[in-house]
């Protein structure tokens, strides 16, 4: 997994958090990070096989381990970025389930985020 895989796999789990994916905001999700330098060498097309790839791996393995397995590579400088993005992504509905707030605490942790 690369460092852009674990920040793509952070956000995928986000928008997964309450129990469904929408499309918007997996529409949500594909339009920041298309716009970060991260991903700046994926186009299209290449975005959409990592998400699906991604949402393979998370229906398999479940949201704990693709999390786990994407802070191993998650570069320390991401961290928060992880966060902040992971955090946009649920607020995008502009509500907050229970699952969702658990998540976000959990992964303020996981990451190591100072509060």
């Amino acid at each position: 997994m690369s460092p852009a895989e674990a920040l793509a796999s952070i956000a995928l789990v986000a928008i997964a958090a309450d129990g469904y994916l929408a499309e918007r905001e997996g529409q949500d999700m594909t339009m920041l990070l298309s716009r970060m330098a991260l991903f700046s060498s994926y186009s299209s097309e290449a975005l959409h096989r990592l998400f699906g790839h991604l949402l393979t791996r998370l229906k398999q393995e479940g949201p704990g381990a693709l999390i786990n397995q994407a802070r191993a590579v998650l570069p320390p400088d991401l961290r928060e970025t992880a966060f902040a993005i992971a955090t946009d992504l649920v607020l995008s509905d502009r509500t907050v389930t229970p699952q969702e707030q658990s998540f976000l605490e959990d992964l303020c942790v996981i990451l190591e985020i100072a509060n």
